[in-house]
């Protein structure tokens, strides 16, 4: 074994070593030396270097369009599924919610996206495009040097031709002017002049000769001295230079994918958050919160109708047969517009005046009264808070003013503070009529919940019928002192009833007998007219303006009686006399008074 481990730590060594070795000869070769002939391919391949770092930086410029348009349709997303105005009532449940959590960290994403595309833009795309212009203009000088030190070459390698035609030239003419020189001075025809002749054009021959085979040695010096700088200085140099431009190139191309990387990179954390942030709102999405918040919003707070007991008519009295027939009908043309669950029907009266009395809620279902009041309550508590902060402002501002009288007039903070004064007080009237609209609606609530009011709250599904004195056929209880808050639920206060049946028509009103026989959805039951018997008095809390028909004025403090309760409409029927020993009646918001039943 620990030869083994011997023998593979050597071979890692000798594998490390060849390694290094082969680097090291790789930044000792040099494009100069290795390839000093090659300068064409050269040229064509930096070029398609320059070419495909251009590629990359369109390449990039379509990327930052993708995630240009990737954030803007991520935007527009979330801008098209923004809860509507209509929608806003729903963001208390926690699955709306975490869908707005959602929106807001899609968002968010998209600003990631964005800033991917901008930091691409302005630190790799422009990075790239500088790159490949000053390559561009380096490789051009360096091929224009590397073109211009050929030439210079060539130029040299044709005088070194020339000089050496010129030289063998001149050879040849020399040989032959001493073949002739020497065939002249055998031949005993010519003379000595002659003979001198072929002697002067040999030296001369010669001569130019010797002379050109010295231009040509010179030549030859020169070009041999040129090729020898050209290929192991002045070339390499070019195209060291050329090698040094493709290395950027490349060295450039790793960075700017290195640094694309990174800009990816650098948003990460904050994507994983947004990641975070979604899947946070997922979590706080709980079912049963959710339900529990649809009964807060909807329950009413009325009670279900209690059974219909059976009706043996053999066993009631013939005269009073008709009324209870009428009761009959009144009752079972409630319980059709209870059971309908489509509308809360309010009472609508002969003389148009149960309208919905939105000051108090009183048109609500119980549960939702108490909850408008309290927010209306909570919001009077706020606006009380903040204007007791400016008064108390504006009264500092004025001691101030009053103590140096160059920083201010006091007198210019008067009119303000007593402005702020009568606004406080308002505010505080009106606090306390709705915390007295809130305490009632408790009460009201209390006592329909209580037992005895269940109980007398409905009898055979509906209140029983009174005669045309006032009183019920049953004695009256406590629990008719309270306003039936199943007013849909009681023949009085149903919308098919009218009035309902304990409503008489009210003198000169033109309604009569006639109507007694008329059974339909809007028809009610009457006896002969005759004055309600009073069921306690009212003090009136706050003045009232009669401002529609059926219903009567009154101040604050007087005293009233009350002759019908009420039926759940937010109205209360009274009576007071007038000056001509005569009675009015009429009906008044039941806010807006204190009722004292008889027991």
């Amino acid at each position: 074994m620990a030869s083994n481990s011997s023998s593979r730590h050597s071979s890692n060594n000798k594998l490390a070593e060849s390694e290094n070795a082969a680097a090291e000869n790789s930044n000792n070769m040099s494009w100069g030396t290795e390839l000093w002939d090659q300068n064409d391919n050269l040229a064509i391949h930096t070029n398609r270097g320059i070419d495909a770092l251009d590629k990359y930086a369109n390449f990039l410029r379509d990327r930052v369009a993708i995630e240009t348009e990737y954030a803007g349709k991520l935007r527009r997303l979330v801008k098209n599924y923004q809860p509507k105005k209509k929608e806003e009532e729903d963001n208390e449940f926690t699955s709306m919610q975490a869908f707005r959590n959602l929106l807001k960290e899609v968002g968010d994403l998209a600003g990631q996206r964005e800033v991917v595309s901008e930091s691409l833009q302005l630190q790799i795309i422009q990075g790239v495009t500088l790159l490949s212009k000053t390559l561009r203009d380096d490789r051009k000088k360096c091929l224009s040097d590397g073109a211009m030190l050929q030439q210079n070459l060539t130029t040299q390698l044709s005088s070194l031709e020339r000089a050496k035609r010129n030289y063998e030239k001149a050879y040849r003419d020399s040989e032959k002017a001493v073949d002739n020189y020497k065939k002249a001075d055998m031949d005993l025809n010519l003379s000595r002049a002659e003979v001198e002749r072929y002697k002067n054009i040999m030296t001369s021959k010669i001569q130019q000769s010797d002379d050109a085979k010295n231009e040509y040695a010179n030549q030859l010096q020169k070009t041999n001295n040129l090729q020898q700088q050209h290929f192991s200085i002045l070339l390499p140099a070019v195209l060291s230079r050329l090698q040094e431009l493709d290395e950027k190139r490349t060295r450039g191309i790793r960075e700017f994918i290195i640094g694309a990387a990174e800009v990816e990179s650098s948003v990460a954390p904050i994507i994983a958050r947004c990641m975070e942030g979604i899947v946070k709102a997922g979590e706080s999405i709980n079912e049963k919160e959710d339900s529990f918040k649809v009964i807060e919003r909807y329950q009413s707070g009325f009670t279900p109708p209690t059974d219909i007991p059976f009706e043996d008519l053999s066993k009631l009295d013939p005269d009073s047969l008709q009324d209870h027939y009428s009761n009959s009908m009144s009752n079972h043309l409630t319980m059709r517009g209870t059971m309908s669950a489509n509308k809360i029907k309010k009472r609508v009266g002969i003389f148009n005046i149960f309208g919905s009395n939105k000051e108090d809620f009183s048109d609500l279902p119980p549960n939702q009264q108490r909850k408008k009041l309290q927010a209306k309550i909570a919001e009077l508590q706020q606006k009380i808070a903040q204007e007791t902060n400016a008064r108390d402002g504006l009264m500092k501002m004025k001691i101030v003013y009053e103590t140096n009288s160059s920083l201010g007039n006091p007198m210019t903070v008067e009119g303000q503070l007593n402005e702020s004064e009568h606004k406080l007080e308002k505010l505080k009237i009106d606090l306390k009529k709705f915390q007295g609209y809130f305490e009632r609606a408790n009460q009201a609530q209390v006592a329909n919940n209580s037992p005895q009011a269940n109980r007398n709250q409905l009898q055979n599904g509906h209140r029983t019928s009174r005669h045309s004195n006032g009183s019920a056929d049953d004695h009256h209880d406590e629990g008719d002192d309270q306003p039936d808050d199943a007013g849909s639920l009681s023949s009085s206060a149903s919308p098919e009833s009218g009035l309902g049946t304990s409503h008489t028509s009210l003198p000169g009103s033109g309604q009569g007998s006639a109507n007694e026989n008329a059974i339909g959805e809007d028809a009610y039951f009457e006896t002969e007219v005759e004055p309600l018997q009073p069921l306690g008095t009212c003090r009136a809390l706050y003045p009232f303006e009669a401002s529609s028909e059926g219903s009567i004025p009154m101040n604050e403090g007087e005293e009233l009686q009350v002759i019908e309760i009420d039926q759940g409409d937010g109205w209360t029927r009274v009576r007071r006399a007038n000056d001509s020993n005569g009675w009015d009646e009429g009906f008044v918001p039941t806010s807006y008074i204190e009722c004292t039943l008889y027991a």
